[in-house]
């Protein structure tokens, strides 16, 4: 059994093609006058100061290091038990220590 984890990301760059429907509501926008666009249901925003660029925010990720450590064996059969992932886990309890030490 192969159990290799398989991504599968969209390509910005090719998108696939829009179907008639999809072209004919993007033209309808296009058409219409900005004034023309209820924003009654959307809050002004008028404080810029705490804007994080979206690519900053949520696409960062921290590099990944390979290492080997030694752990206790029952530390291991705790992380495994809570099914896959166990190194995901093990980072994310680690980061969390690590960040509750920097504070």
């Amino acid at each position: 059994m192969n159990n290799k984890l398989v991504r599968v990301r969209d390509n910005i760059a090719s998108p696939p093609p829009l179907t008639a429907e999809q072209a004919a509501e993007l033209d309808e926008l296009r058409a219409r006058a900005d004034d023309s666009i209820d924003y009654s249901d959307i809050a002004a925003v008028t404080d810029l100061s705490g804007f994080v660029p979206l690519r900053d925010r949520h696409l960062f990720r921290p590099r990944k290091q390979s290492t080997t450590m030694r752990l206790d064996a029952d530390v291991l059969q705790w992380l495994k038990s809570k099914g896959k992932g166990y190194q995901t886990r093990l980072n994310a309890i680690l980061r969390a220590a690590m960040e509750r030490d920097a504070a």
